[in-house]
């Protein structure tokens, strides 16, 4: 049977670092950040796992017509990612994040959307879902919400497993809602959806148990280095440790895990072993600098997943 491909519809960005030794307050200028820059995007960061960790990565994006756009196409094909289906947009530039990384390897974050904010439900073309045999689709939401809603409902006509990573935090209608198969906030990202302050794999779930109420089928909520808290369909709960590791930088961990997540469920995983895979895969993310840099290849994950 043909390995089912996993289309990642997102942001494209260029990010741009610096290392501090602390975030600084508003109205602070702190002295003596090491600057570098590196391509990243969630929805970039999340084709690159994909397709670093084995998986067959179709990507959707639209990037500006500019010299970050063209480098960040370049770098897709050599990842060996599917970008057929990516657009170029001739009014606007490529998107840009500036990131702010202190000591304990926690981060800060402003995005200049660019052409992501302009990624239209009509650029999702039909013909993706009846050339390519996809089988996973993956989003994030640093494109209009109007475009996810476009690709949710796309996808579960043409039962394609929707798993929706909603970061950075939005207000998500229950039409989005009801077309996802697995959300995956982190905890900022839960206490968003449900009102729960998450803090706790205690006060996680209560935060699953209001989300899944919202219409969606699975619920994973991604911890730290408390691990992850699974919801299932079923109503069940299952919790996920990670190995403890020294963080330098979190900075694409979310993303690393999504990807991983699709990876595996791709591979005909179940939901505990998959978030397991996807666990091993962040904890690695986050002891090294950068966001595509940071993300793991698959013979570095053991035991095989």
């Amino acid at each position: 049977m043909k390995k089912q491909s996993i289309i990642i519809i997102g942001s494209t960005n260029i990010d741009m670092v610096i290392k501090a030794p602390r975030i600084p307050v508003p109205g602070e200028t702190i002295l003596g950040g090491t600057f570098f820059m590196n391509s990243g995007g969630k929805g970039a960061n999340q084709a690159v796992t994909v397709a670093r960790l084995g998986g067959n990565a179709v990507f959707v994006s639209k990037i500006g017509n500019d010299i970050f756009g063209k480098q960040s196409l370049e770098l897709f094909q050599k990842e060996g990612i599917y970008t057929a289906y990516m657009l170029s947009d001739n009014h606007h530039s490529s998107g840009v994040a500036l990131i702010t990384v202190d000591e304990k390897g926690e981060n800060s974050i402003v995005v200049a959307s660019g052409a992501n904010a302009h990624l239209k439900p009509e650029d999702i073309a039909d013909v993706i879902f009846e050339d390519l045999n996809i089988g996973i689709m993956l989003l994030q939401l640093e494109i209009p919400l109007d475009t996810v809603q476009h690709a949710v409902q796309k996808a579960s006509e043409k039962n394609i497993i929707v798993i929706l990573n909603p970061a950075p935090a939005r207000t998500l209608s229950s039409t989005i809602l009801k077309y996802v198969d697995i959300i995956t906030p982190n905890a900022t990202e839960a206490t968003h959806l449900s009102g729960i302050e998450v803090k706790d794999m205690t006060t996680a779930r209560e935060a699953a148990l209001i989300i899944q109420k919202k219409g969606v089928k699975n619920i994973v909520i991604t911890m730290g280095e408390q691990g992850a808290l699974i919801l299932d369909s079923n109503h069940l709960f299952t919790e996920m440790p990670v190995a403890k590791v020294k963080a330098v930088d979190t900075t694409a961990a979310g993303d690393v895990f999504n990807g991983a997540l699709a990876v595996a469920l791709s591979e005909q995983k179940d939901l505990p072993t998959a978030v397991a895979f996807a666990c091993q895969a962040a904890a690695i993310s986050v002891t090294r600098w950068g966001a595509q840099s940071s993300i793991p290849y698959r013979n570095e994950l053991y035991p095989e997943v």
